[in-house]
């Protein structure tokens, strides 16, 4: 019946696992799906796609948000409504500083809040940082399956194409990477005592391409559609699930608490 289903997303209001991997991409979604044991879509609405199955025993749910801030704070929230309590985003990045490749993961420690949503609900000093048993478990998961890695802060901007502002500051500050949604979900869960943690896979390494807004504009300057990136989608893919599994064993301990800095 429609009231037992969340207005937006039209997920049910009951019934969904507690531990979730949230993605951008409907089609990521049910890739991420695929991976799980006993999958079943549960919901499909405007962007937001739901599935429920277990990863190595554990329920999870895996849903998608979306492009953009705005839009994907509606899927944190009423997946929070619905019970879901640990999250973990999973997409795609640029990065932004040298030495991270193509197909690498970046684990987010924090986000700076450009995402065009955030600002509007809070003050703009107030910090969008993953919980740090997120990023440990992220950090492990990626270690045990070989999965070329780096931690860092990430730029969450809501403009995907540049504009007249420079992009370069953020760079020369040393962030590792530029998406569009992390911050969202990190607010959401420091405001509703959620854990919440973001790895993204790199689909555009070359960094002084990202700051320079000529580059960018250039015709197929950005290609996301490599071997490269999606075999870095398939690792992360399972490292976001087994940082779950890691997350509901409280496996991840201390290990890399000596390495937390941005």
């Amino acid at each position: 019946m429609t009231q037992d289903l969340l207005p937006v997303t039209r997920i049910p209001r009951t019934g969904l696992p507690p531990y979730a991997v949230v993605v951008g991409d409907p089609a990521r979604a049910a890739a991420v799906a695929a991976l799980l044991d006993g999958a079943e879509e549960v919901s499909y609405h405007r962007e937001y796609r739901v599935f429920r199955g277990a990863w190595k025993g554990l329920p999870v749910t895996v849903a998608s948000h979306g492009v953009g801030g705005p839009g994907a704070i509606l899927l944190f929230q009423e997946l929070a409504d619905a019970g879901v309590r640990t999250f973990v985003r999973f997409g795609t990045a640029g990065a932004m500083k040298p030495g991270i490749g193509d197909g690498d993961l970046v684990i987010a420690e924090a986000a700076v809040r450009d995402d065009g949503v955030t600002q509007q609900l809070l003050p703009a000093a107030y910090p969008a940082v993953s919980a740090p048993e997120a990023v440990l478990a992220l950090q492990r998961a990626a270690r045990e399956t070989g999965a070329p890695h780096h931690r860092g802060i990430v730029w969450t901007r809501a403009a995907f194409q540049p504009g007249l502002i420079p992009l370069d500051g953020y760079a020369r500050a040393g962030l590792a990477a530029i998406e569009m949604e992390l911050s969202a979900l990190l607010v959401t869960a420091s405001l509703r005592g959620l854990v919440a943690g973001g790895v993204l896979v790199v689909d555009g390494a070359n960094a002084d391409e990202l700051v320079d807004e000529d580059a960018l504009l250039t015709t197929g300057a950005y290609d996301p559609h490599r071997d490269v990136v999606a075999a870095g989608v398939e690792r992360g893919a399972v490292v976001s699930l087994e940082a779950l599994r890691l997350l509901a064993q409280g496996a991840a301990g201390t290990e890399g608490t000596e390495e937390y800095t941005a």
